[in-house]
């Protein structure tokens, strides 16, 4: 079973977080950040990952510290759940429509952390979630577990419907990635290491 158990705690958060990569898209997310936790629950359905959070943050300055921290949180959690890497696809590529709107993610887990963001998002919020914080979560996600994505939107008009997209397909990749592949003998790479 590949889970993970983070908690983390600074002068601005305190963030429970476990996470089962071999799960059925259980998912129990409470950051206190509606929008977010919205998005998380996609993200686990989708991605068939079990994911419980527990965030408390300093919501009175604004979402930034909580969204940030809990990405940084799930990252490492990615990267404890999967410290062995062996017999894994490596690779995920999904390309997910949301009514108008059509995002394509693909991942390489790889431990060389690169993030590319492609999209622009309609609106600067989301009821009160700053659309600019989606960059800024899966930034943290990608620098602390190790995984190299690639987050291309291809068009789209509502920004609840792209940011949806984007973490439907985020899910749905990493659950390609971090599959078991029978076929794959020890690491998947050419240098015998990731």
């Amino acid at each position: 079973m590949r889970s993970a158990q983070i908690n983390r705690i600074t002068n601005e958060t305190d963030i429970t977080i476990s996470l089962t990569i071999d799960g059925n898209g259980k998912a129990d997310i409470a950051t206190g950040v509606g929008f977010l936790d919205h998005m998380l629950t996609l993200w686990a359905v989708h991605g068939l990952f079990d994911l419980k959070i527990q965030a408390k943050g300093d919501l009175h300055v604004d979402y930034h510290h909580t969204v940030e921290d809990v990405g940084i949180g799930l990252g490492m959690a990615i990267a404890r759940a999967m410290k062995d890497l062996h017999g894994i696809n490596r690779y995920g590529l999904q390309i997910i429509p949301m009514e108008e709107a059509l995002c394509e993610v693909a991942i390489d887990f790889c431990n060389r952390p690169f993030f590319v963001f492609n999209c622009i998002f309609p609106t600067e919020k989301i009821g009160a979630f700053d659309t600019e914080l989606v960059e800024e979560f899966l930034r943290a996600v990608v620098v602390n577990s190790g995984v190299t994505l690639h987050v291309n939107v291809r068009y789209g008009k509502n920004s609840h419907h792209i940011a949806e997209a984007i973490f439907k397909a985020f899910g749905r990749s990493l659950n390609q990635a971090t599959a078991m592949n029978k076929d794959v003998k020890g690491v998947p790479s050419s240098k015998g290491i990731l």
